[in-house]
């Protein structure tokens, strides 16, 4: 062999050695948070910088069997598309070459947006709110038009098969507590609010041109089903109806 070639392999083999021993496996030391149907990317490098081309990586979850879900040379970042609960948990990007790994955390959220319905009792109205399709499972508030928490009825959670949570709420309000109120969805550790807002019409009166333009815009295509619900003249059914 080439005295050059053979000098320039144990050069290269001993700086290998030398970078291998002060470089650590990097990634984000914070969760990386994504959304159910999201592509989220899992990064991962060599800190001091080394062509790690040529090694062999490996992306593995210690929850797993088999614990490996991507190998190859050359690979370091982990891609995961379309993102399912499923995907949760934790992951490592494994170095093999020098023998050093580090882990990170993958968290899944799904979050929807409140619907509310409004019926009226013996003791004012009657505000309910539901949120499906949440993971983690969320809080659910209700807030009066100043922003201060109302005394509602203890929240009823809901766990279905794929994992997802339905949370629903009910709360009496009177005339005492304004004409307007929120019902707000939260869930802290994937950062996600959502929220629907309600005004309730002062008299009878505005409440059926209340109904009636929100029917225009909710049945705009149904011009029977809106007389249908008018013409009942109930408040309960009107108010339902949106």
């Amino acid at each position: 062999m080439d005295v050059s070639i053979l000098l320039g392999m144990k050069i290269k083999s001993l700086l290998f050695c030398l970078f291998s021993a002060q470089s650590e496996v990097i990634v984000p030391s914070q969760p990386v948070v994504s959304l159910v149907g999201e592509d989220v990317v899992l990064p991962c490098h060599l800190d001091p910088f080394m062509n790690a081309f040529d090694m062999f990586l490996e992306w593995a979850r210690p929850d797993l069997n088999p614990r490996f879900v991507l190998s190859g040379e050359g690979k370091h970042s982990l891609k995961l598309s379309k993102v399912k609960v499923s995907d949760e948990g934790g992951y490592k990007c494994v170095m093999s070459a020098l023998s050093k790994a580090s882990s990170v955390q993958l968290v899944v959220g799904s979050v929807s947006s409140p619907v509310l319905q409004v019926t009226k009792n013996n003791n004012g109205v009657l505000l309910e709110c539901e949120s499906a399709d949440w993971y983690p499972e969320p809080e659910m508030f209700w807030l009066d038009g100043e922003g201060n928490l109302l005394s509602a009825e203890p929240t009823e959670t809901v766990r279905g098969p794929d994992g997802l949570y339905t949370v629903s709420s009910r709360v009496t309000v009177e005339k005492r507590h304004g004409r307007k109120f929120t019902c707000r969805v939260t869930q802290r550790k994937i950062n996600q609010t959502r929220e629907k807002h309600l005004t309730i019409p002062g008299k009878y009166k505005s409440l059926i041109i209340y109904v009636i333009t929100e029917l225009n815009s909710k049945y705009e295509n149904n011009s029977v089903l809106q007389f249908q619900i008018i013409s009942s003249c109930s408040p309960a059914l009107l108010l339902s109806a949106l």
